[in-house]
């Protein structure tokens, strides 16, 4: 599982993307502009792997946007947790695959 205490300083997202991987779940978080705003979101991709993000089919990529600040990253750090949870197996069909 994720550590929210080990787990990205925003300065670095706002600089450029960043991205991981948890037992066959990858994950990208990048700063956009809202639309009808100048505030930042941090937007949080999952896909399964062994692909980049630029790899991958858009149709395995899943979307999440949370505020860019603390209570987002910590939101993000739950979200990425119950995703990997939720869709386990995926993440593991993921790994065997990549064997």
């Amino acid at each position: 599982m994720i550590d929210a205490k080990t787990f990205i300083v925003l300065n670095i997202v706002k600089k450029e993307d960043f991205s991981g991987s948890l037992k066959g779940m990858r994950y990208r978080l990048h700063k956009k502009k809202q639309e009808e705003s100048e505030d930042a979101v941090i937007e949080v991709c999952i896909w399964p792997q062994p692909y980049s993000y630029d790899k991958t089919a858009e149709e395995e990529k899943e979307y999440k946007d949370f505020s860019f600040d603390e209570s987002g990253r910590l939101e993000i750090v739950d979200w990425l947790n119950r995703q990997y949870e939720l869709q386990k197996p995926r993440w593991t069909e993921a790994l065997i695959l990549k064997m």
